[in-house]
C-alpha cells in the first residue's frame, strides 16, 4: 500500500453496475445506411459507485453502443479491487495502478473505456467532498457552456420531422442544431441540410456529421458544396484515424472541421492534434479513459489554440468544458435522463452549471430497475 494510504481517508468499496437502457426507437445515422452497422436499440452503461470510511461517495460511468458493454464490466469488475484501502484524493496514481492491473490489455479501448468509469468517479467523490461542482474544482472558465442538440436530427427522421425538432429544440432554449449526413446518395443530403438552414435561418449555429463515411474524394467534394451554408463545422468527414485525410480537408475548406470521439486515448488524440487533423477536437471523457486522461487531451488541444466540443455524455462533459479556457460547446442528447434524478439547465443557447457537488447526479430508481449485473469490491454497508 502506498503510504498515503496511510493517513487519512480511504476507498471502503467500489459498486459496479452494468445498465442497458433501451432507446425508444432504432437510431440510424451514415453507418447504418452505408451498411457497416445495425440500427442502435439500446446503450450500455457502465456504473461505478466508490464509497469511503469516513462515509464519502463518488459516482462515475461509462458507455458502449451496440457492442462492448458486457466486457467494460467484466474489466472494472477485474481491477477495481486495486483501489480498495487507498486514497481517494491520488487519482493520478489511481489511474495508473487500475491501468497496470490490466496492463496485458493495453492503454486505450475497452481497457480504457472501464477504468474511466473508476476514474470518473473519484473526481465526483472529491469534489463532492469539497462541496463544489467538479468545473469549479477543476478550475471553471465559465458557468454556462453553449450548446447544441444531436439527437433530434437523425437520418432514420424523416425531413419533416428533423425540421420540427429543430423548432422545438430552439424554443427550449438550445443553441445550435446538429444534423447528420452521409447517406449514399450526395444530393439527398444537400436537400437536407438546405431545408434545415431555410426552417431555422442564418443566424442559428448549424453543425453536419457524416459519422465516417465518406472517402477524401466525397469528403472534399461534399465539403465545397457545403460551404455555402456558413456550418459551425463538418464532423467526421473521414475515417476517424485519417489524420492525414482530415488535415487536408481542413486546410482546403473554409468550414472548421471536428472530430476526435472515437479516439479512445490520450496518445490518439496527441496524433491527432500533431498532425493538425481538425480545428475542432471532440474528445470523449468515458473512451479516453476518464477525466484524467481528458485533462492531458484539453490541455494539448489548448497549446493548439484548437476549440473544444466534447462528444456525448453531457452529464460529465459540461463541466469538462466550464474549464477550458477557449469557449467550447457541449453536446446535448436527452437520451441518459432517464438514468438520473437531475436534469441539466438550459436556456438562452447554452448549458448551465447547477450549485450541487461534484458531478451533480444521483442515480435514478429506473436505472436501478434496469441493471442487468452489479457487484461489490471491498467492505459494503
Amino acid at each position: 500500500m502506498h503510504p498515503a494510504a496511510l493517513a487519512g481517508d480511504r476507498i471502503r468499496s467500489v459498486r459496479l453496475s452494468s445498465v442497458l437502457l433501451p432507446l425508444a426507437v432504432p437510431i440510424s445515422d451514415a453507418k447504418v445506411l452505408t451498411g457497416v452497422q445495425r440500427p442502435m436499440t439500446a446503450i450500455a452503461l457502465l456504473f461505478a459507485e466508490i464509497t469511503t470510511r469516513d462515509g464519502h461517495e463518488g459516482i462515475g460511468f461509462s458507455y458502449a453502443k451496440r457492442a462492448g458493454g458486457p466486457g467494460q464490466y467484466a474489466h472494472a469488475r477485474e481491477v477495481a479491487p486495486v483501489l480498495v484501502g487507498e486514497d481517494p484524493s491520488d487519482i493520478g496514481r489511481l489511474w495508473d495502478k487500475l491501468v497496470w492491473a490490466g496492463a496485458s490489455v493495453g492503454r486505450s479501448g475497452l481497457a480504457t473505456q472501464a477504468v474511466a468509469a473508476l476514474d470518473i468517479a473519484l473526481w465526483d467523490l472529491k469534489a463532492r467532498r469539497a462541496g463544489l461542482p467538479l468545473a469549479k474544482l477543476l478550475g471553471a472558465h465559465r458557468d454556462s457552456v453553449r450548446c447544441y442538440n444531436t439527437s433530434g436530427g437523425f437520418l432514420h427522421t424523416p425531413v419533416e420531422e428533423v425540421l420540427d425538432n429543430a423548432d422545438a429544440l430552439l424554443e427550449r432554449g438550445l443553441g445550435g442544431i446538429k444534423i447528420k449526413v452521409g447517406q449514399p446518395d450526395g444530393a439527398a443530403d444537400l436537400k437536407r441540410v438546405e431545408a434545415v438552414r431555410a426552417r431555422v435561418g442564418d443566424g442559428v449555429p448549424l453543425m453536419v456529421d457524416a459519422n465516417q463515411q465518406w472517402d477524401r474524394p466525397t469528403a472534399l467534394r461534399m465539403g465545397r458544396a457545403l460551404e455555402g451554408f456558413g456550418l459551425t463545422w463538418i464532423e467526421e468527414p473521414l475515417d476517424a484515424y485519417d489524420i492525414e485525410g482530415h488535415a487536408a480537408l481542413a486546410a482546403a475548406l473554409d468550414t472548421p472541421i471536428a472530430t476526435g470521439e472515437m479516439l479512445a486515448g490520450a496518445a490518439e488524440h496527441a496524433a491527432l492534434i500533431e498532425g493538425r487533423g481538425c480545428d475542432i477536437l471532440q474528445p470523449d471523457a468515458p473512451r479516453v479513459g476518464g477525466i484524467t486522461q481528458f485533462l492531458k487531451v484539453a490541455a494539448l488541444a489548448d497549446h493548439r489554440h484548437l476549440r473544444l466540443a466534447p462528444h456525448f455524455a453531457m452529464e460529465i462533459h459540461l463541466h469538462l468544458a466550464a474549464a477550458y479556457p477557449r469557449e467550447p460547446w457541449v453536446e446535448h442528447f436527452e437520451w441518459l435522463e432517464p438514468l438520473f434524478d437531475e436534469r441539466q439547465e438550459i436556456r438562452d443557447g447554452r448549458m448551465h452549471l447547477s450549485a450541487r457537488p461534484g458531478l451533480g447526479i444521483t442515480l435514478s430508481a429506473q436505472a436501478r430497475a434496469w441493471t442487468k449485473e452489479s457487484c461489490v469490491v471491498g467492505q459494503p454497508d
